[in-house]
């Protein structure tokens, strides 16, 4: 028996507690992000972010450690992609085919995580992301994390460890490569061959050196 005045919490509450606090760091991050476009990031202060979402700053710092996680928030959901898209794949079918198909997928949807997409929020957000010191070195936690979550889908082992950061390495510099052209003023039709071609490339290269995955 629980104590009293205890009572259960069922699925459905802990469902909508949940969506409830997704939808907190959402709305904080996008305000947040509306401002450092505005003001520039370091302009804006953590106390003036949590005004214009109005929280108090103590709660925001209970969803957002840092000031550089209220940009970064919005790779949450690829964190640990990669390593969904092996652990879902289709029977028979290899970790490293698996994770190119859906890279080309992503550049057929112009997803911006490619780089390949041009409309302007997302290239604003690009160059807020990559044109601020703090935001570029706090990308690399985002980077550890999805090779740790990749290395644990591929086997965990030393192998497994060694070929998930050759593989987010190869989607960061593709991403990179795409976003670069298309910031320097190229649309995305004239660098999206080039990217396909580029991805079937790259894929290629490491499961020439990662056969256990390929």
């Amino acid at each position: 028996m629980g104590e009293i005045g205890s009572r259960e919490v069922g699925p459905r509450e802990v469902g909508l507690r949940e969506r409830k606090k997704q939808r907190m760091y959402q709305t904080v991050s996008d305000v947040a992000i509306g401002l450092f476009l505005e003001k520039g990031f370091d302009a804006v202060s953590v106390a003036e972010v949590a005004a214009a979402a109005e929280i108090s700053k103590p709660t925001l710092f209970r969803y957002f450690p840092a000031k550089e996680d209220l940009v970064l928030h919005r790779f949450a959901d690829h964190e640990t992609e990669a390593a969904r898209v092996v652990a879902e794949r289709a029977e028979g079918q290899s970790p490293l085919d698996a994770l190119r198909l859906h890279f080309l997928d992503g550049l057929e949807r112009c997803d911006p995580v490619t780089g390949l997409n041009d409309q302007e929020p997302v290239l604003a957000f690009h160059r807020l992301l990559y044109g601020t010191p703090s935001l570029v070195a706090r990308l690399y936690g985002y980077v550890e994390r999805s090779e740790e979550a990749l290395a644990y889908a591929l086997g965990g082992d030393l192998a497994a460890r060694l070929a998930a950061a050759q593989i987010v390495a190869v989607q960061r510099v593709l991403a990179l490569e795409n976003w670069r052209r298309i910031a320097a003023g190229e649309g995305v039709e004239e660098v999206r061959a080039d990217a396909v071609a580029a991805a079937g490339l790259a894929f290629e290269q490491v499961g020439a050196g990662l056969k256990r995955f390929a």
